[in-house]
């Protein structure tokens, strides 16, 4: 029969089962976190949640159960397959919904769906097997970005502010000269001197801006000492690590140990791969046995540390959202997609494609996603992170009053030569006290005590 023949056969088929109404299918699945697991007496997870979403729109029943070997499906020495792919082939199931590798060698066997989720290959670590010695602004993460731009705000918040002070109050006037040592660009250079522990003098003479210094120092040793707290917390975390970022590096050394899942298509992707570095792979887990049985028992050997386990991108991100521990290599290769597997000739498989093509357009499928991948990890003690403004709100808080304490008792002391002056000169208050500050701030003559005895 030719292919449009088979195609018309196929179609013929298929409406004759829908026409006569919902059909009960036969469903084979794994138990593996998130996609299966088990809840009492039922299951739960991605996949349970998408064949829901999927029998839905096609109206179809569904009895599910779990594949017997619990295996995914490879073919044995004879050429028979195994697993979930050998129940589908032999025609214990209709269909096997779970995180099944569409590979060329099982289209062969079955027919398979548009992927329903796209990942790759990649590699989870103990976070300190994994550092990365060649980041050389590290000293600059020990603060967030939020943290180095509350810090720039501040400084230049308290030298304008210094600045403001020694213009505003009469003490930091020298006489007889009348000038103020207290310039814009020495008020900054002071400023930087206090938060370095250097003296930068001279120093303020009147109350309020000794006020503002007082703060500013203080503000700048908890600074300081937060700085180099999270520095040698970050310095001690970083003590004799190994840098593992890509298959390459895990390659290329001898002291942590690495593999996969037996007989799993990741192994097969190695096994069958023509890079040298992916051979080695191959090579180095096949003579060393260093293999997991499942995904969960390659996680804990991770967490036991000197492991790598390598397995699905997806998987392995749902384990590091769950161990603040874990990291994954930012590498991923051999990129490949999840589908459903239907028998060869199955005329649901067009269907299901369109059904988890219109859940992908309409955002079902990311929803789901994000509800079987939300992160449960809690940070435990480890390497520092960055600290952020909020950590430290209390001093930004402290220097903020003292700042506004500072501005508000050089007004104070202003305000009260300005009364002695305008009793002395026979004017009002508010007239003498806006000509001290425009002659403050246009670098006009400033009215000296001794020059008012004089007049008098």
């Amino acid at each position: 029969m030719t292919p449009l023949g088979l195609i018309l056969v196929s179609s013929a088929l298929l409406a004759g089962v829908w026409a006569a109404g919902p059909q009960t299918l036969r469903v084979t699945t794994i138990k593996e976190e998130p996609y299966a697991m088990s809840k009492g007496s039922e299951l739960e997870g991605f996949c349970i949640d998408l064949l829901s979403a999927v029998s839905k729109k096609l109206n179809f029943k569904y009895d599910i159960h779990l594949v017997k070997d619990g295996r995914y499906g490879i073919t044995d020495d004879s050429g028979n397959w195994n697993g979930m792919i050998g129940e589908v082939v032999r025609g214990e199931a209709d269909i096997a919904v779970a995180p099944l590798t569409l590979t060329a060698k099982r289209e062969t066997a079955v027919d398979m769906s548009k992927p329903f989720m796209q990942t790759g290959l990649s590699f989870i670590l103990m976070k300190d097997l994994a550092s990365d010695d060649s980041q050389f602004l590290s000293l600059l993460n020990l603060f967030s970005t939020e943290m180095w731009m509350g810090l720039l705000v501040a400084y230049l918040l308290t030298s304008a502010c210094i600045f403001l002070v020694s213009r505003i109050s009469p003490c930091e006037w020298e006489q007889p000269e009348n000038e103020n040592v207290f310039t814009l660009s020495h008020s900054f250079w002071y400023t930087v001197g206090a938060l370095t522990l250097q003296g930068a003098g001279p120093h303020p003479k009147a109350l309020s801006g000794r006020v503002i210094t007082a703060i500013w120092w203080l503000f700048s040793l908890v600074l300081l000492a937060c700085y180099f707290a999270n520095l040698s917390l970050w310095l001690h975390s970083d003590n004799q690590q190994l840098s593992i970022k890509s298959f390459e590096d895990l390659a290329n050394q001898n002291l942590i140990e690495y593999g996969t899942i037996k007989d799993s298509s990741s192994f097969a992707f190695f096994k069958n791969s023509n890079n040298p570095t992916y051979h080695r792979i191959y090579e180095h887990i096949k003579d060393a046995q260093s293999y997991s049985l499942t995904a969960t028992e390659g996680i804990h050997r991770a967490l036991k540390g000197n492991y790598a386990f390598i397995g699905e991108s997806v998987s392995l991100d749902l384990a590091v959202a769950r161990y603040c521990n874990l990291t994954r290599a930012p590498e991923i290769i051999g990129m490949r997609g999840y589908s459903i597997a239907a028998p060869l000739g199955s005329p649901l498989i067009k269907n299901l494609s369109v059904a988890i093509l219109q859940l992908s357009e309409s955002g079902e499928l990311d929803y789901l996603r994000s509800k079987w991948w939300a992160s449960s990890c809690v940070a435990k003690n480890g390497k520092s992170a960055p600290l952020k403004p909020a950590s430290l709100k209390g001093i930004f808080l402290l220097l903020a009053l003292g700042l506004g304490l500072g501005l508000f008792l050089a007004l104070m002391e202003l305000a009260a030569k300005s009364r002695k002056i305008a009793n002395t000169q026979q004017k009002s208050c508010c007239s003498v006290m806006s000509a001290e500050l425009s002659q403050r701030f246009r670098g006009g003559e400033v009215t000296s005590p001794e020059s008012e005895k004089s007049k008098a």
